[in-house]
């Protein structure tokens, strides 16, 4: 078991860099999940640990010790790629008892080991099996066990969900929580969708361009996301935005996208109040957008008239991709809603729930 620390690292392919002054501490037995856009830096990040890629600068901790010049296969860690890398012509048994037989572990161990990590993945009755004879999801279990076996102090995922269908992936990512219960070990996880992060982490990282946005719990970057890509990037989905203008209104303030205006709760009046007659971004969830006829009780509901463009019913809910002017948004309603495409509805915004953000540094305001 041990802490994973990434100091001031940076990470340099010429005149890219791909990790731009990296500062996380991740403490022992936490499940850490890196998220961002493909090409953002999440993956260099994890090579960067794993001593699968040099460090241009800066320092990486497993523990107390700097690993920076410390060989992979010292580090005590194991890493379960998007590719299963399984050797074909192994039985499951033999891909997973192999790491140990190169260690020389001796065989009573090796057995020990590989029947756990087996019952754990509940692959114990596969193990004669080549990988040929297996599905998709049971070769990513074997994949996982095969890290499982060496009892490391650090597990790496680097999105180990990728190849598998839509109805594996959920449950496989809920397996792999449940063995982050069982191992009580630091896991960290890189993954492009942040609803395998939402789902999975203690604590996500958010990472654009190489650079840390943000870092928290799950619910806090929902309910308070940092700047404007963290908001439009956590949840699905995504925010929607409009670019506006704060006015004053009387004794209070309303947000106005020109083609629409709605008040600011009494509440938030004090805190954007120094933006009185300025240009800002103006978000709102999906979820917060409601029809007027099953809108919750309670809400500091706003009236904003709209034109259907689509429908999707996805069962317990409806999206609704709406157009209000120039400003194209998504809300999420109630599925007994009766709406139609070309209808021309109103919509209700739950401005308890709205987020501001500056036009110019894009960091919310609050």
């Amino acid at each position: 078991m041990a802490s994973v620390t990434y100091d001031h690292v940076y990470k340099r392919f010429g005149d890219v860099t791909a990790v731009n002054d990296l500062n996380i501490q991740i403490e022992d037995k936490e499940f850490l999940v890196l998220v961002g856009p493909s090409g953002c830096g999440k993956s260099t990040a994890l090579r960067l640990l794993a001593g699968l890629e040099d460090i241009s600068d800066g320092k990486i901790l497993i523990g107390d010790q700097v690993v920076n010049d410390v060989a992979p296969k010292d580090r005590d860690i194991a890493m379960v790629f998007q590719s299963y890398a399984l050797y074909p012509h192994m039985s499951v048994y033999d891909n997973m008892a192999f790491g140990l037989k190169l260690r020389k572990t001796p065989k009573d161990e090796i057995k020990r080991r590989v029947s756990d990590a087996a019952q754990i993945l509940g692959i114990s009755d596969l193990l004669e099996r080549k990988p040929r004879q297996l599905s998709g999801g049971q070769r990513q279990r074997v994949a996982v066990g095969r890290a499982i076996v060496r009892e490391p102090k650090v597990f790496l995922f680097d999105e180990p969900l990728s190849n598998l269908d839509a109805k594996l992936r959920v449950e496989t990512r809920a397996n792999i929580s449940k063995l982050h219960q069982q191992l009580k070990t630091t896991f960290i996880y890189v993954t492009h969708d942040q609803v395998e992060a939402m789902t999975m982490a203690s604590r996500i990282a958010v990472i654009n361009k190489g650079i840390l946005q943000q870092i928290d719990t799950p619910q806090t970057l929902y309910d308070t996301p940092a700047n404007l890509f963290v908001a439009g990037f956590i949840g699905s989905p995504a925010m929607n935005f409009f670019p506006a203008k704060i006015t004053k209104d009387g004794d209070g303030l309303i947000i106005n996208g020109n083609t629409f205006s709605v008040k600011i709760p009494g509440s938030r009046t004090d805190v954007y109040m120094p933006y009185n007659g300025k240009s800002v971004i103006f978000g709102i969830r999906p979820e917060d957008i409601h029809n007027p006829e099953f809108a919750p009780p309670g809400i500091s509901a706003q009236p904003v008239q709209a034109k259907i463009d689509v429908t999707e019913l996805m069962g317990n809910e409806i999206f609704v991709y709406l157009k209000n002017g120039d400003h194209n948004f998504v809300a999420r309603v109630d599925p007994r809603s009766r709406y139609q495409i070309a209808d021309d509805v109103q919509v209700v915004f739950n401005m308890e729930n709205m987020h501001v953000f500056d036009r110019d540094s894009e960091l919310a305001i609050r």
